[in-house]
């Protein structure tokens, strides 16, 4: 097929130039460089591994070697041509995040003393690692940004999607801190007093807590957590640099973006209390008098009382802390209002969302990504009860209406929801008023099996590296990738390309990537990567989960997924995607000129 010719390409970079601002010149010489597999830092090159495991023992983290592309015939249910190598063109290059779970780790909302009640059934309620996930975040973008250009083709990013679980505690703080380090601006990671922690880790009755200056007396120092002296202090009182990322990027709704502790609906004294300057500090106290005053004892005199001791007493197990307003609760709409307030670059305006999202109260989108990809940003989040999800009956029916219309105009599609088809079965409902349809698993893959278009559905909400073939009767299907977390072991995140390989078959490339910071954690480096490692270093010895699994087999990390092509892939010609990946590159070298 027929590329750019010279005066189209010349015409284009200098129109690029004047929209993005860099000199005219410049830009032509490096659209002109041809694209080749860029050496970037992923797990292809190599590894993070754990140390061989011993009884209660602190298991330090070292390099391993790197995992190639792992071939899958799932879906398209024959070998591939041998040959589809040389001839692959680039489709789209995307970066996938999901499950960034930021927390403000002082707030009063952040009820670290569930984990009292039950460690297993509340292990997300406190992590050691808590107060580093700023750095953790900043070094994931930095990662992002160094894979700017593929590690396969050297096509460049075009976007890049966040499928939810941004905020961890559903707070204002969160939100803030984490749209501001994708889109390249520092963050203090802290609330409250300033420079100062207030919080579990320091308070000697949180004995279910870390306490990093000195783990003999809680279960972490018998399982060999060590001494950390200065850890929070660094994590509190340090600005955290992010260059942001470089592509523009999307975002959808997790459940902890929806509801308190991604399971439970809000009401206004959980509200009140998140900008209070009360914070729990033992379990069995805060169960009795506070949760106590929220439950269903509705006498007056109770109700009285639980506000008296709510806003003014003092109580065994209560501390107090310095308040502050910008811990306040967030809604769905300010959610939205968040992403449209950012600033216009990296971009798009709103992340997925619009003013119409705003005003209607709809929290799903649709996006080209470019001329030939479109993305399709669902809600799965129930905000009724449950951590889990389902697909509300008006999505359904919008989505399938939309993937209709895309495959006759010849668009290949993916899907992002941060809820995937294990933990897509939530039926709760409101006890009085209207209830939608809830579809669930098996109702939405076979619907989206019906589109050959529809290539691949990316989420989250696992924390675990998993790729599931949903191949169809009779030929075809598409491909369900998960991607792992910030917040739990291994901390990574992927890369994904989709290619047109000219014999028939599309692939789709998916490669893990771990935050830039050193595998192994040196002894008190408190600087902003080392602190990443660190966290990655505590999630690695989390005692309550089992951090290995939370890897995927290798079938779940670098694979290459093959499935047939859903049209006629000629009538994208050479000259389209060149025009599509010149734009793309364009954009990241006038992020390079502003960073």
């Amino acid at each position: 097929m027929a590329g750019l010719s010279r005066r189209g390409f010349l015409a284009a970079s200098a129109g690029m130039a004047v929209a993005l601002g860099v000199p005219e010149r410049a830009l032509a010489a490096r659209l002109a460089e041809p694209a080749t597999p860029a050496d970037v830092p992923t797990t292809l090159e190599q590894t993070i591994r754990l140390t061989a495991p011993k009884y209660r023992q602190y298991r330090h983290l070292t390099v391993g070697s790197g995992e190639p592309y792992i071939p899958r015939y799932d879906v398209l249910g024959k070998a591939a041509s041998p040959g589809r190598a040389r001839r692959r063109r680039s489709i789209a290059y995307l970066g996938h995040l999901s499950d960034i779970h930021i927390i403000d780790a002082q707030s009063p909302a952040r009820l670290d003393v569930m984990v009292g009640q039950s460690e297993s059934l509340w292990a997300g309620s406190f992590r050691p690692q808590d107060t580093l996930t700023v750095n953790v975040g900043a070094a994931m973008v930095q990662a992002m940004r160094a894979a700017q250009l593929s590690p396969l083709t050297g096509a460049p990013m075009l976007a890049a999607f966040n499928t939810g679980d941004s905020a961890d505690m559903i707070s204002q703080l969160e939100l803030q801190w984490y749209i501001d380090l994708l889109d390249g601006v520092p963050v203090t990671p802290n609330s409250g007093k300033p420079g100062i922690y207030e919080g579990v880790q320091v308070w000697n009755e949180s004995v279910f807590a870390y306490h990093p200056e000195d783990p003999a007396n809680d279960p972490y120092g018998a399982y060999g957590f060590p001494q950390i002296p200065g850890m929070l202090q660094s994590a509190v009182s340090q600005t955290v640099e992010s260059g942001g990322l470089a592509a523009p990027w999307y975002a959808v709704y997790g459940n902890h973006d929806t509801t308190f502790l991604g399971a439970l609906a809000i009401d206004d004294a959980l509200r009140r209390w998140a900008v209070g300057d009360r914070k729990a500090a033992v379990w069995q106290p805060f169960a009795a008098n506070f949760l106590g005053g929220w439950s269903s004892n509705l006498s007056p005199v109770n109700q009285f009382l639980h506000a008296l001791r709510s806003n003014y007493g003092v109580q065994s197990g209560i501390k107090s802390v310095t308040a502050d307003a910008e811990r306040r609760l967030f809604d769905s709409v300010e959610f939205m209002q968040a992403h449209l307030d950012s600033p216009a670059a990296p971009g798009p305006v709103g992340h997925g969302f619009t003013q119409d999202n705003v005003t209607s109260q709809k929290t799903y989108w649709m996006a080209d990504l470019s001329a030939h990809v479109r993305a399709f940003g669902l809600d799965t989040c129930n905000q009724v009860a449950g951590p889990d999800g389902a697909v509300p009956e008006d999505q359904f029916t919008w989505l399938r209406a939309g993937l209709e219309q895309a495959r006759a105009e010849n668009k290949i599609c993916i899907v992002l929801s941060h809820h995937n088809s294990t933990t897509l079965e939530n039926e709760a409902k409101l006890v009085i008023g209207d209830n939608q349809r809830l579809i669930h698993a098996e109702e939405f893959v076979a619907m989206l099996q019906e589109y050959p278009n529809l290539v691949a559905w990316f989420n989250g909400h696992t924390h675990i590296n998993t790729i599931i073939a949903h191949a169809k009767a009779g030929g075809g299907g598409f491909w369900e990738v998960t991607t792992a977390s910030c917040i739990d072991f291994p901390q990574q995140q992927q890369l994904i390309e989709i290619v047109d390989n000219q014999d028939g078959t599309v692939s789709i490339f998916t490669t893990c990537l771990d935050h830039m910071s050193n595998a192994e954690w040196t002894q008190s480096d408190y600087s902003q990567d080392g602190l990443a490692s660190l966290s990655r270093q505590l999630s690695a010895n989390d005692w309550i989960e089992n951090p290995p699994m939370r890897m995927g087999s290798p079938l779940d990390r670098n694979c290459e997924l093959l499935l047939p092509a859903p049209f006629d892939m000629s009538t994208i010609t050479d000259a389209d995607l060149e025009k599509v990946a010149m734009r793309a590159k364009a954009r990241l070298v006038a992020a390079e000129g502003k960073s």
